[in-house]
């Protein structure tokens, strides 16, 4: 396969708000260069970027996807991302390793959530933007009305640089500014069109906006604006010189109208793209490393090679494969790396460049080429490789929290060991997902972006490694405490033939600060008790602590003082002196006016103006508390304090309330005392589940 160097690459991440059109407006662009000999249907499933099993079953993607193509003699490679803000991780990867960001706009829809999330992540990595207005084949879309709400939420420099002419049903007809004319697209979807001039109105509506364009490539540099001061215009080559400069600067940002589906407008896109898109040489200096920690610079003209891994993920027949992105030197197959992250040596197998499940093996790729490699040992997504001669590690992309939790079920038992290296395997391969064992509610808690995204990994559990499971609400992780002191005097004696048992403590408990756990401590006088009692004593106190007394939750923010008790010569042992202590400790906590907390988490909602009520409305329902409200530009942001048990599910709540253009975060902040009624039904259900036990065990 032809190698490109890397002012002939075009590496671009396609972005946007889900159901915007991005798989197919890729799909287009592999039919008009003929990489594909027609386009698939996302309905069904034959698309070049959804193919995984999971893409299909649901008909949205999943994966980001690395599509290639040449179109006028560039390479051209392209990442197909998921729009769904629950695989968000794959659209950052994918912003991380391109130099820009091709943002599509459902025209029918307009801006969503989806559409500001990518749009700040290229910003936070300095990356150009285009916009595509895309689906103006459907009913009664409005493209001045799209066009105004982008400028007015992107900025005045938003720049169309074709308007449809018949956008809606038959949409064939484009006046394209770069070239003042009308651009028609003939039938059958295969991109190809003829040129026509532009007449009256039309001819000076384009021209006006060529006259626009002008003046935005002038204000890119200053010697072009020299020339347009001196002579009113300028050059059409002078034009064209600077249009690459005024994007990468971003003093305007072209924006395109398409139909992917009728494959109408991807053409002049793509040519747009070939000539004035980002290359390598935009970003030829990216920040580092060294292995000492020491900050600075990998260039592009560095030999040694230098790559960082983008994504990780399992593919049938081949196994792990990396996809990587090539910041300095050549990479080959046969390479001996070092994984500048972990510090651990790799060999470079097969080198694969790919559109989606097809793969073309190639023996080396170059600085700042995009592709992949399989059967790593131990390098997962966010690790970079690198020359022994040069370690190095760029910097990771830095992934939002998860904002949704589930409890893991397994349905057959004896699965526990496939389950944790399963869970392990996609963790390594999405690092927005997340899980634990919590001891202290005995459940494995897995974490994600959104419902679909935990479905998708349960999913994923059964597919690949065989491991049934079922997803149930996580249980809240009460605590207990008390709000008074108490006194308590507790004897164990137990006589049973042979050596007996005896052992009494006295014991006092008062509140302690909140988050101060329990504080035992002994404050024996005499010899009533012989002190290496003490510690059998305080195992006693911490048994019952750990397993809960008033509803069956860990105690805490007590403090327990062991001051006094008895002891016999021959009776009084370890054991005696533990069971003492726990009950002692019992007794006493519940004569301590007992109360039950709960976790309170600080909640941060960000949505547009419009909403702002019926979130406010529905945090309230929630017996959340509000804290505040900031505006943020187009949004208002609304902190706060809502308890555990009322978040269950409550990213797909706000998804809902805001129709997708909400979002969510929340974190643990502090435990308040339970509201009386809640608290009554929690003991309730405890005392049931008691019974439930003790019934069960007199039945075996």
């Amino acid at each position: 396969m032809k190698e490109y160097p890397s002012k002939d690459l075009r590496n671009f991440a396609v972005v946007g708000h889900a159901s915007s059109g991005k798989t197919l407006l890729c799909e287009a662009m592999l039919a008009c260069s003929g990489k594909i000999g027609r386009m698939g249907s996302i309905t069904a499933g034959t698309t070049a970027s959804d193919y995984h099993p999971s893409e299909k079953a649901h008909q949205i993607s999943v994966h980001a996807s690395l599509l290639h193509t040449e179109w006028q003699g560039k390479k051209l490679n392209i990442i197909d991302t998921p729009g769904c803000a629950d695989f968000i991780s794959e659209g950052l990867g994918a912003l991380r390793v391109g130099d820009f960001a091709l943002v599509v706009v459902n025209a029918a829809h307009g801006i969503g959530y989806g559409t500001d999330t990518v749009w700040e992540y290229a910003t936070q990595y300095g990356l150009p933007k285009m916009i595509v207005v895309n689906g103006l084949d459907k009913p009664n879309v409005n493209f001045d009305a799209v066009l105004a709400s982008l400028q007015e939420h992107f900025g005045k420099n938003v720049f169309p640089m074709a308007i449809p002419l018949d956008a809606g049903p038959g949409f064939s007809r484009v006046l394209d500014v770069m070239r003042n004319e009308i651009v028609v697209y003939k039938p059958g979807g295969n991109g190809l069109y003829e040129e026509k001039s532009a007449e009256g109105p039309l001819d000076e509506r384009v021209h006006a906006l060529h006259r626009q364009l002008i003046e935005y490539v002038a204000e890119s540099d200053d010697s072009l604006m020299e020339k347009f001061f001196e002579r009113g215009m300028l050059a059409e080559e002078e034009l064209r010189a600077g249009l690459h400069q005024a994007i990468q600067k971003q003093v305007f940002i072209p924006l395109f109208a398409t139909s992917a589906e009728t494959n109408v407008g991807v053409s002049r896109l793509m040519d747009f793209i070939a000539k004035y898109g980002s290359s390598p040489l935009d970003r030829a200096e990216v920040p580092a490393r060294d292995s000492s920690g020491v900050e600075g610079t990998v260039a592009l003209s560095n030999p040694d090679p230098v790559a960082y891994i983008f994504k990780t993920m399992n593919e049938q027949g081949v196994g792990e494969l990396s996809l990587f992105r090539i910041y300095s030197g050549t990479l080959r197959s046969g390479d001996d790396l070092v994984n500048g992250s972990r510090q651990t040596n790799e060999r470079i197998g097969q080198i694969y460049v790919l559109n989606g499940q097809d793969r073309t093996t190639v023996p080396s790729l170059q600085a700042g080429d995009i592709g992949a490699v399989v059967k790593l040992r131990n390098t997962h997504t966010g690790d970079t490789l690198c020359s022994p001669k040069y370690v190095v590690e760029l910097p990771k992309v830095v992934y939002p929290k998860p904002n949704i939790h589930g409890a893991l079920k397994l349905k057959a038992k004896g699965d526990e060991d496939k389950l944790a290296s399963g869970l392990a395997t996609l963790h390594n391969e999405d690092p927005t997902f997340l899980y634990r064992v919590d001891d202290e509610v005995h459940q494995t808690i897995v974490s994600g972006q959104g419902e679909i995204h935990l479905q998708i990994i349960v999913e994923r559990m059964l597919r690949r490694f065989g491991v049934s499971l079922e997803l149930e609400e996580p249980r809240i992780p009460y605590r207990e405490t008390i709000r008074g002191k108490a006194d308590s005097r507790y004897r164990h004696k137990k006589q049973t033939g042979g050596a007996g048992q005896f052992a009494e403590v006295w014991m006092r408990l008062e509140p302690a600060p909140r988050d101060s756990g329990v504080e035992f401590k002994q404050s024996l006088v005499g010899n009533n008790v012989d002190r290496v009692f003490v510690v059998s004593v305080e195992k006693g106190v911490r048994q019952v602590c750990t397993e809960g007394i008033l509803a069956g939750y860990r105690v805490v923010d007590v403090k327990a003082d062991f001051y006094d008790g008895k002891m016999h010569p021959v009776d009084s042992k370890d054991i005696a002196f533990q069971i003492a202590g726990y009950f002692a400790f019992k007794e006493g906590f519940m004569n301590a006016q007992p109360k039950l907390l709960e976790p309170i988490y600080t909640v941060t909602v960000t949505v547009p103006e419009q909403y702002l009520g019926d979130i406010m409305g529905d945090i309230s329902s929630r017996r959340g508390k509000i804290l505040g409200i900031e505006a943020d530009g187009h949004f208002q942001i609304v902190k706060a304090h809502v308890p555990q048990k009322d978040l269950y599910h409550y990213s797909s709540v706000v998804r809902s309330i805001t129709s997708g253009r909400g979002r969510h975060s929340e974190a643990f902040d502090h435990y308040e005392q339970v509201p009386p009624e809640i608290e009554k039904k929690l003991i309730e259900e405890a005392r049931l589940r008691r019974e439930a036990l003790q019934a069960g065990k007199a039945v075996t």
